[in-house]
């Protein structure tokens, strides 16, 4: 069996490779956009993490990208705190198209 300390060890590391995986795509993300305006972050699991993200593996994995690098050094990434920011997102489309159907 394993002990305690072994199991956290384990789930520290696959934080940080989650960390890494979702900051390499997140900056793949942003080069097949060219959303050199900003990446938004949402869903559940960032506001969670955030203090991983903001720790640097994250923009580490994002800028990593070869001669594209130097752009991507320029691109925001912001995480979504709100978790109705969806839902507000939606209604204010709705709203623009004058119905809610």
């Amino acid at each position: 069996m394993q002990s305690r300390r072994t199991r956290s060890e384990l789930c520290v590391r696959a934080v940080e490779i989650f960390v890494s995986m979702y900051g390499a795509e997140a900056g793949n993300l942003a080069l097949k956009l060219m959303a050199t305006g900003g990446i938004f972050v949402g869903g559940g699991i960032a506001p969670k993490i955030l203090r991983k993200l903001q720790a640097g593996e994250f923009m580490a994995a994002f800028v990593h990208k070869g001669r594209f690098e130097r752009l991507l050094r320029d691109v925001p990434v912001r995480v979504i705190l709100n978790d109705k920011t969806a839902l507000l997102g939606a209604a204010h489309a709705a709203a623009l198209r004058g119905s809610l159907l």
